[in-house]
């Protein structure tokens, strides 16, 4: 019993001792910064050139929007109907044709009415 307590104890800090440690960090104060008072106002600047404008400008404008389509022009009036033309003259009359042949005469015509 007295080597039971003791190898208890023993397996127990060995236990406890492989366990990680918590480390506690206490931030660092932060440091306010107080501006002092303010120092005198500087003198002012000297004024800068004027631009160049026109055709001095190294690199020139873009070029301006295209006009729009002017309007159609109006549709000119129809122009006014020629006259009738003149009647042609009448054709001369033909030569009169010849005579045919007589047939001959007689001989008799039979009708077969159809059959009902």
């Amino acid at each position: 019993m007295k080597y039971s307590l003791l190898l208890g104890a023993l397996v127990a800090v060995l236990g406890l001792s492989a366990c990680e440690k918590t480390t506690v960090n206490n931030p660092a104060p932060e440091t306010v910064v107080v501006p002092g008072p303010a120092g005198a106002t500087g003198d002012t600047g000297a004024t800068g050139d004027t631009g160049a404008t026109g055709d001095g400008v190294a690199v020139p404008g873009p070029t301006g929007a295209t006009g729009d389509t002017g309007a159609t022009g109006a549709t000119g009036d129809a122009g006014a109907m020629g006259g009738a033309g003149a009647t042609g003259d009448t054709g001369a009359t033909g030569a009169e044709g010849a005579e045919g042949a007589q047939g001959e005469t007689g001989g008799s015509t039979v009708i077969v009415p159809p059959q009902q």
